[in-house]
């Protein structure tokens, strides 16, 4: 019983690490709920009427949510500088309260400020956030010249119970953080594994769904990859560690995916391809069947849910562990393989592959291990592993910094001219909608120019919000109607509003205008202005908000999607470059590079083009063909990021490895690949290019080429041959929805 309590309880924390990794959406909100209910229990202690109540806890979950930066020092300076930052704005918006135009022109001024000083990092952003929300604070309370006083202490309580909840009652520390974000990871591996296990037995009915499962799989583990390498220089002491965790958990991604890949070919009549895992409802292998049914799949299903167990197990005790383990890392020696087809064998060739990213991400995460039962094949992964970190350089590449635009060409200060011009807009509109609530209309205006750098975003951001704030109204209506005028009633469903706006604002902007929304509805009751046109009201302000904030970034200095993707996918081609020229030099025989840091940077690139490609791919663009068109490059570029991800992992295993030696005839694949690499991203930049992608030979005939000894490849391993030859394929794939004409060579 205790067994199947503590084995519930186990499968219940991987659940919840997967979904939310490093407990991130978690903190925020117990964070900001704990922020506001401290903020309450003391005003009302010391006596506060219901607006200060309020008062004091939007203040709150301002302080709290505004301030982002990863190191505690940093965080309590910016929530010191802060408060007389809130003190100030207040003042101004009671001081202009009954002066309407110079108060319009001051809040106009104010939003411009608060959006240039993103140029100054996160202190700046949350500086400029709370200097704004406690201003739109000040106009939802009615702050006035003789109220100050008593909102000056609400402010004071809101911003010390902020502290106190961020730093006693849920602190977080970057060490911390990191840790959680391991245990996530691990839990998203092992749930990967299941997947692939699932995938390996599935009918013909439901292949095409777990395959979908096994894609979704796999960009959640490269996710919380991403997450974890944003988190190494804070969360690790050194940077040695950091780099030896950063090459662990690439390992294990690289291995997890080229896994689901063989499991895939296994029950395929053809090797399938990468871009299946990548692209949603990419047609799948001609001939997918169930393999044949014998005693190596009866095998591999065990030791698939044997790999799936180590990665649970946080430290591997005991015998019946180690022997697991052992059987599975001696799948890399070909005499250990199990009689079956050739593709089954790969598959047993990954699991032990996989086993060896295992152990070293253990061993990495966790320190030294027991040896004591290890066999010989565990011995030497183990020796392979050694070697690897005393080879693992520490320095960093010395990198020109970035060209930084200028003037109205900057970023910050283009959307701080443009939120300027939507919110001056927004507010002569509000105004004519309601001399007493046109801020919404201005909040709205503000909030849509939020992490949006494009006119489609902005665009998809402000649906977004009207559709969240439409549907908030209606289930404000009905909470207003639950709640009445009982005060701690109304409070704690505000509470739960709020915990449920911060755990789900990473997954869904729709969602938390929603709760936000909900919130306000009975807010409003309980500071006697509810009615059915107030809210109805709030919806037309806020549609008027974010038409107002459409047509500034439309007309105001425009950045068009187009012209954001372009730059961002040459910017993600220009990294795929710099990878693959790197990892194809040093297995050529050319000097170690350092290809972990190109590799990420190169991730990061193709996160970032990701997110600016979400106006072009989101479901209610009229534009179809142009919608598949951005998806299958966005697949393309992640099918080419995965090879290339694996070449730099396989170069600089060279020096440890003596399976692997460098081949200087590699380099004559690696230059056509580059080449065209380079053409695609001219085309891209200039549409006027004439640069051609060439095709020709495959790989493996490029190598062959060479003498009469070409039949053999001497030390290069056949993974090698398959990750080059997939990204050959992969980028001469890219030249057709990019427009760059393919030649093949005289």
């Amino acid at each position: 019983m205790r067994a199947a309590a503590r084995s519930a309880a186990a499968r219940w924390r991987d659940r919840v690490a997967a979904s939310d990794p490093g407990l991130l959406r978690l903190a925020a909100g117990l964070r900001t709920v704990g922020a506001i209910s401290l903020t309450l229990a003391v005003l009302s202690l010391l006596g506060a009427d219901v607006s200060h109540l309020v008062a004091g806890a939007i203040a709150a979950m301002v302080a709290t949510f505004a301030i982002r930066e990863k190191q505690r020092d940093r965080q309590a300076v910016t929530l010191a500088v802060g408060l007389p930052v809130a003190f100030a704005s207040m003042s101004l918006a009671a001081l202009l309260s009954s002066r309407a135009v110079a108060g319009d022109v001051f809040f106009v001024a104010l939003i411009f400020c608060a959006v240039y000083g993103r140029r100054f990092g996160d202190r700046g952003t949350a500086l400029g956030l709370i200097g704004f929300q406690v201003y739109f604070l000040s106009l939802f309370v009615g702050v006035t010249g003789s109220t100050l006083p008593g909102f000056y202490a609400s402010l004071a309580v809101a911003f010390g119970c902020s502290a106190v909840a961020r730093f006693a009652l849920v602190p977080q520390t970057p060490a911390g953080i990191l840790q959680r974000l391991r245990e996530a990871f691990r839990a998203r591996l092992a749930q990967l594994i299941d997947a692939q296990l699932d995938l390996l037995d599935a009918g013909p009915d439901d292949v095409e769904k777990i395959v979908a499962q096994v894609r979704e799989g796999t960009a959640r583990l490269h996710e919380t990859a991403m997450m974890i390498q944003g988190r190494l220089d804070e969360g690790t002491r050194d940077e040695a560690t950091a780099r030896l965790v950063q090459r662990r958990i690439a390992d294990a991604e690289i291995a997890a995916e080229r896994l689901g890949l063989l499991v895939l070919t296994a029950r395929s009549a053809e090797r399938a391809d990468t871009l299946t895992l990548h692209l949603p409802g990419a047609p799948l292998p001609e001939g997918g069947h169930l393999p044949v049914r014998d005693e190596s799949l009866d095998v591999l299903r065990r030791d698939l849910r044997a790999l799936g167990l180590l990665v649970r197990l946080p430290v591997a005790e005991g015998t019946a562990t180690a022997h697991v383990r052992n059987r599975l890392l001696g799948y890399r020696e070909e005499e250990n393989l199990p009689r079956a087809s050739p593709a089954v064998r790969d598959v047993f060739r990954g699991v032990g592959e996989a086993a060896r990213a295992v152990l070293g991400l253990r061993i990495a995460l966790d320190g030294p291990q027991d040896e004591s039962d290890d066999s010989p094949e565990t011995a030497r992964s183990r020796e392979e592993l050694d070697a690897e970190d005393a080879a693992m350089g520490g320095g960093e590449p010395d990198e020109e910094a970035p060209a930084q635009e200028t003037g109205l060409r900057r970023p910050t200060t283009r959307a701080a001219v443009q939120v300027a011009v939507g919110s001056s807009l927004a507010i002569v509109g509000g105004e004519l909608l309601s001399a007493h609530r046109w801020y919404w209309a201005v909040l709205t205006c503000w909030i849509v120019f939020i992490n949006t750098a494009s006119t489609g975003e902005i665009l998809v951001k402000g649906y977004r919000r009207l559709l969240g704030t439409v549907l908030g109204v209606v289930a404000g209506i009905a909470l207003a109607g639950l709640v009445g005028h009982h005060t701690w009633t109304a409070f704690a469903v505000v509470l739960l509003c709020v915990f449920a706006m911060f755990y789900t604002a990473p997954l869904s902007y729709t969602l938390m205008s929603f709760f936000v929304t909900a919130a306000l509805g009975v807010l409003y009751t309980l500071l006697h202005t509810y009615s059915m046109s107030v809210l109805v009201l709030r919806v037309e302000e806020t549609a008027l908000g974010a038409a107002c904030g459409i047509v500034a970034a439309a007309l105001v200095l425009p950045v068009r999607t187009d012209r954001r993707t372009n730059e961002l996918l040459t910017t993600v081609l220009d990294r795929l470059t710099d990878v693959t020229e790197a990892a194809v030099e040093q297995l050529s025989g050319g000097p170690p590079a350092d290809l972990l840091d190109l590799a990420r940077d190169l991730d990061q690139a193709l996160a970032d083009l990701r997110a600016a490609t979400q106006p072009l791919t989101h479901p209610v663009t009229p534009l179809r063909t142009r919608r598949e068109t951005a998806r299958y490059v966005v697949a393309l570029l992640e099918t080419c990021a995965y090879h290339a991800r694996a070449l730099a992992a396989t170069a600089e295993l060279l020096p440890t490895q003596r399976s692997i030696t460098a081949d200087p005839r590699l380099r004559r694949a690696g230059r056509r690949i580059v080449a065209n690499i380079a053409a695609i991203a001219e085309r891209v930049a200039d549409e006027r290019s004439t640069d051609e992608v060439l095709t020709g030979p495959s790989v493996a005939a490029l190598l062959s080429s060479g003498g009469p000894d070409s039949a053999s490849y001497g030390r290069v391993t056949d993974r090698v041959l398959r990750h080059l030859q997939r990204l050959d394929e992969a980028v001469v794939g890219l030249a057709r929805p990019l427009a760059t004409p393919v030649a093949r060579p005289r």
